[in-house]
């Protein structure tokens, strides 16, 4: 019975399995193979509790087996409790310190954690013990990805995909990767080809729609890609929801956030201060955050939420149904097509009002989603093709910053003290394309004994930072012209613009959190006209902090801004020593005024609908 269950496993038939191992379990229940067995099969179900069960039955009858103990770590993963998942992991290697397997899984806790060392170390081990071992090469490749080596990550997805050239996952991170990197291309290539492989995966899709609707944009070229996305939404979807609750209060709005990034993110950085401000509006604010993350940032959220329901753990048809259950008005998808979506729950439409903002800067494709929430300079009606989504304009900006926890003041103008002028630019160094090398290059040539300050995690390490050097050297840049630094905490992070005296946000992907927070400590930020939502970004944050003759119309306006401003330190200085107190009244950190026409256009919208 247990070896027919394991042949119907492997057939994928898991009821038929299932049967075959409770049947071995009725004439023998202390066979551990069987406990076993049918523990795998209830995982593969998504029965993830019940496998919990019979993995430990198992350990109580063999508790000294490493393969139950990694199996049962698996499950724990899955559900999101990884201290759980870590322990059973290094009871395997305690048992059979030979373990690949193990080694390979706890590594993977380990990346979760944030231990990225360790996991590093654990993948290596690995692969010193199985050196064709294609999960160590893939998981060894995330967590070079995570600490910022881009070109080993890319050699260690290679290996893996040496040993494994038809799997979708590791085609998927590699684009990933190659975005890094900037090698855009490839990246298009390498989501293409998962796609060819698996043309079911959702998330490729967003992920090479992220990719043409950031760093470039191809308008027929992002439609075809968007319907395409559509399509596979509606494919997986029976019958959505067309009746909703008709309980609605006269005088409260049922809200529901969807999101990945309750969590340090620009995501959270804009929307808490709204929350805060919407406790004593007439809306009732939810919360279906999509994973399991904790911490500060995610506690302080929790206690602005009405409602906080994790859908992590839940299909899309019954995350729909929780939403659906919750009576809510609006829902709105915080994510887009960025990484923790879960954009085929509004495929389900379980609210009768459903609309896209902050996290993302373009179209979803999803006709089951109403509007996007923008304004008149990230989504002027002369774009409205570019959407499927209705543009709802909010009146001024379509954002609002939440000041940091941190009490820093605004510092005195660095070139004053330094004898030469700095600019700085703090955002990843994937936005940082040659055209833009060549436009800073220019300004650096322009205004003598400056300098360029460049801050991002990458910088960590010397590979990267070599590279950055051998691009501004062959512009005739010395490395000397050069400041680069790595990671750091966000006080440490903010505390970096004291040192700068103007900042130059990259285009076509600008800066969105990091331009607002370096104005938030004295720092204008020279910006780009753009043609499409997220290029536009920098004249939204600088029409709507009083800013806009901050905005160049090409590149050779760019490096004349960038002079002019930068020659008259006096002004400068006056402009740094007063702009936070300006910027509080301007509608980009004004978050009572913002609030409200957050809440007008909610109303609004729901107004429109007939039940």
């Amino acid at each position: 019975h247990v070896n027919l269950g394991n042949a119907l496993f492997v057939l994928g038939r898991l009821d038929e399995a299932s049967k075959s191992c409770k049947e071995a379990l009725r004439l023998s229940p202390n066979f551990t193979a069987a406990h076993v067995n049918l523990g795998s099969t209830l995982h593969k179900q998504g029965k993830y509790f019940r496998a919990i069960e019979s993995y430990n039955k198992a350990l109580v009858l063999n508790p000294d087996c490493a393969e139950i103990h990694n199996n049962l770590g698996l499950v724990l993963k899955r559900l999101g409790r990884i201290d759980e998942a870590h322990a059973c992991f290094e009871s395997a290697l305690r048992l059979n310190p030979e373990y690949a397997a193990a080694h390979v899984n706890l590594g993977s806790t380990f990346l979760v954690l944030g231990r990225l060392d360790e996991a590093a170390k654990s993948c290596r081990e690995a692969l010193r013990l199985s050196p064709n071992f294609t999960a160590a090469h893939v998981n060894l490749g995330s967590t070079l990805h995570e600490q910022g080596k881009f070109l080993r990550a890319t050699e260690s997805y290679n290996k893996a995909l040496v040993l494994n050239p038809d799997c979708a996952e590791i085609h998927h991170r590699l684009g990933n990767t190659l975005i890094s990197l900037g090698r855009l291309n490839e990246a298009e290539a390498s989501f293409r080809k998962t796609l060819s492989i698996n043309p079911y995966s959702l998330g490729a899709y967003s992920d090479l729609l992220f990719l043409n609707s950031s760093m470039r944009f191809d308008e027929s070229k992002n439609r075809r890609d968007l319907q395409a996305f559509s399509d596979l939404v509606d494919s997986q979807i029976s019958t959505p929801y067309s009746n909703w609750s008709k309980h609605i209060s006269s005088n409260k709005l049922r809200v529901g956030f969807v999101s990945g990034d309750f969590k340090p993110h620009p995501v959270a950085i804009f929307l808490e201060g709204l929350l805060f401000q919407l406790q004593s509006s007439s809306i009732e604010s939810y919360a279906y955050p999509t994973n399991d993350i904790e911490g500060d940032v995610t506690n302080r959220l929790k206690t602005l939420f009405n409602s906080w329901t994790p859908l992590s753990r839940k299909t899309d048809k019954e995350a729909a149904q929780a939403i659906h259950n919750d009576g809510i008005d609006i829902l709105i998808d915080l994510s887009g097509h960025t990484g923790g979506n879960r954009l085929a729950i509004f495929g389900w439409r379980p609210a009768p009002i459903q609309i896209t903002w902050l996290g993302y800067f373009a179209s979803t494709g999803m006709p089951q989603i109403d509007y996007i929430l923008g304004d008149p300079f990230v989504t002027p009606q002369s774009e409205a093709h570019h959407f499927t989504e209705e543009i709802w304009q909010l009146p001024e900006s379509y954002l609002c910053f939440t000041p940091p926890d941190q009490d820093l003041a605004i510092g005195s103008l660095p070139a004053l003290k330094n004898g030469f002028l700095t600019f700085g630019c703090f955002n990843n160094l994937s936005r940082m394309t040659d055209e833009v090398v060549s436009v800073r290059a220019e300004i650096l040539r322009n205004v003598p004994n400056s300098k360029l300050f460049l801050k991002d995690k990458q910088l960590d390490y010397q590979s990267v930072r070599d590279q950055v050097l051998s691009r501004f050297a062959t512009h005739g840049i010395s490395s000397a012209r050069l400041l680069l630094e790595g990671r750091s905490t966000r006080e440490e992070y903010l505390k970096c613009y004291h040192r700068v005296d103007i900042a130059l946000s990259p285009f076509p992907y600008g800066g969105g959190t990091t331009s607002v927070e370096g104005l938030w400590m004295g720092v204008p930020v020279v910006t780009r006209k753009g043609s499409y939502f997220l290029s536009h970004l920098g004249e939204s944050i600088a029409h709507n902090s009083k800013l806009s003759d901050w905005i160049a119309h090409d590149n050779e306006d760019y490096v004349e801004k960038a002079m002019r401003f930068s020659s008259d330190l006096n002004s400068l200085g006056e402009l740094r020593h007063g702009l936070r107190e300006k910027l509080l009244k301007t509608p980009l950190y004004d978050l009572p005024r913002f609030a409200r026409h957050f809440e007008e256009a909610l109303w609004k919208m729901r107004e429109s609908v007939t039940f």
